[in-house]
């Protein structure tokens, strides 16, 4: 999903969700800021554990804030330190859950209808808007249908009418593709894709898969211990990880150093970068850019260093090497190349990465350009 660039002035206005979530689950504590324009689709990415789930929970109203903030539209709906709370059937809200939790013994009409019904209503016209929205999602024939009838990428589509039926400000979505598997899960991304183009209001999408995020987010939050470590554009996250965690969801070998200039030092190794940097630097680099050889290389300069294959697997039509020693790394392989060296475990190789492979940018601050 692209936005379209700022109008004048655009760049001043208040977010339509401006929220500082400060929330404990337990010895878990969350702290994360976040803001969402109109229109504007974010998402929230990090490992297991991160606070994702907890931070959705907060934006529902299913979890109360200790501290901080939650202000949609210029209302607060928490902010503990004004006692302002908004409970969760009272806020323009709309979410889809992991697991869509749908009400089985109601048709999927009135499963849509059911939100409309909840504020004021009445069942024709709530019945009429369901119908409506199980149109716009391509389910006009299914309406009379149970959720026990109807596929996993069927059931996605209404519980997403269901949310979309109240006209939310905000739109969570909980690892909505999670459940489906992966062919319905690529025609079901598409649609979601267009239905989140044209939601004039807030979304928030909660995953830990890149390619849900990259495919339908305009912005990516990235979510580690309960604290936002890395926030940006799509290109400037996946070109610039900053926590390891960042580096293996977008497939780079990441380390930090210090540059002067163009080289940078690291550990004990002296690795030159494409970029010129100055003091604390992250340099990052593909495993496809890692070559592999059974000896040192007559007369070889720049980024060469010994190494011990720690590991081996496959990945996707290569073998990636995992590796050990001054400067650990992995390693992409083709067939033919693996048959070559034979990186067993425990084997002994040298690993060389051209400079222009090799990027390098400043430690600093986690949001993106």
């Amino acid at each position: 999903m692209t936005t379209a660039p700022d109008a004048p002035g655009t760049a001043a206005r208040p977010p339509l969700l401006d929220a500082h979530l400060v929330a404990a689950r337990g010895a878990f504590h969350l702290d994360v800021a976040l803001r969402v324009r109109a229109g504007e689709v974010v998402a929230l990415l990090g490992p297991n554990g991160a606070g994702k789930t907890t931070a959705l929970r907060a934006l529902a109203g299913l979890h109360p804030l200790a501290a901080g903030h939650l202000t949609l539209g210029g209302v607060d709906l928490d902010r503990p330190d004004r006692r302002a709370w908004t409970p969760p059937e009272r806020r323009p809200v709309g979410v889809v859950f992991q697991d869509y939790l749908l009400f089985p013994h109601l048709s999927a009409r009135d499963n849509v209808a059911f939100g409309p019904r909840r504020r004021g209503a009445g069942r024709r016209a709530a019945r009429a808007l369901a119908d409506a929205w199980l149109a716009r999602v391509g389910l006009a024939g299914h309406a009379g249908r149970r959720p026990r009838q109807l596929s996993g990428g069927q059931a996605q589509r209404v519980a997403l009418a269901r949310a979309l039926a109240v006209d939310p400000t905000l739109l969570l979505l909980d690892e909505p593709l999670a459940a489906l598997d992966a062919r319905t899960r690529l025609d079901t991304r598409a649609e979601l894709h267009r239905h989140l183009d044209a939601h004039p209001g807030a979304t928030v999408l909660v995953t830990h898969d890149p390619l849900d995020a990259l495919t339908l987010a305009d912005r990516l939050v990235v979510v580690e211990g309960g604290r936002v470590v890395q926030e940006g554009d799509a290109a400037d996250v996946t070109a610039r990880p900053r926590t390891d965690y960042v580096a293996r969801l977008v497939g780079l070998n990441l380390h930090r150093g210090h540059a002067d200039g163009r080289r940078v030092q690291v550990g004990g190794l002296t690795l030159t970068a494409a970029d010129a940097v100055a003091g604390a630097a992250f340099v990052a680099f593909p495993p496809a850019a890692v070559a592999l050889h059974p000896a040192p290389l007559d007369g070889a300069a720049g980024n060469v260093w010994p190494a011990t294959v720690a590991g081996v697997g496959r990945h996707g039509d290569n073998l990636r090497v995992q590796l050990d020693g001054p400067l650990p790394a992995a390693a992409d392989l083709s067939p033919a190349a693996a048959a070559r060296l034979r990186p067993t475990p425990g084997r002994r190789v040298w690993a060389a990465v051209e400079a222009a492979d090799v990027r390098a940018y400043p430690v600093g601050a986690t949001r993106g350009r």
